[in-house]
């Protein structure tokens, strides 16, 4: 029952995150929207491993290095985010658009 359960969460978060990074021109809230994005599949794998070989430690460390993953990416992202702001003021996405060339 609780595999559903956390199924459910899992597609909340993702949906969630989908909605929250599609539907926002802020770039901090695009990272944010793309974390949830991740967290729920993170949970998603956590679940997947726990009803399919509980006993394999294999899902743990996939499962590690995923948030490990989350966790250089939204620094980096944040990073990032940091210099155009302070470089050139940039803070939204539709303000990026002469960074192409």
């Amino acid at each position: 029952m609780t595999f559903h359960l956390l199924l459910v969460l899992a597609a909340g978060l993702f949906s969630t995150g989908l909605f929250g990074a599609l539907s926002q021109q802020s770039v901090v809230m695009i990272m944010m929207g793309i974390e949830l994005m991740i967290g729920g599949v993170v949970v998603a794998a956590a679940d997947f491993w726990y009803f399919l070989s509980p006993a394999a430690g294999g899902g743990q460390v996939v499962i590690v290095a995923a948030l490990v993953a989350m966790a250089v990416e939204m620094a980096m992202g944040f990073a990032v985010t940091t210099a155009l702001y302070r470089a050139r003021r940039i803070d939204m996405t539709d303000m990026a658009e002469d960074l192409k060339g």
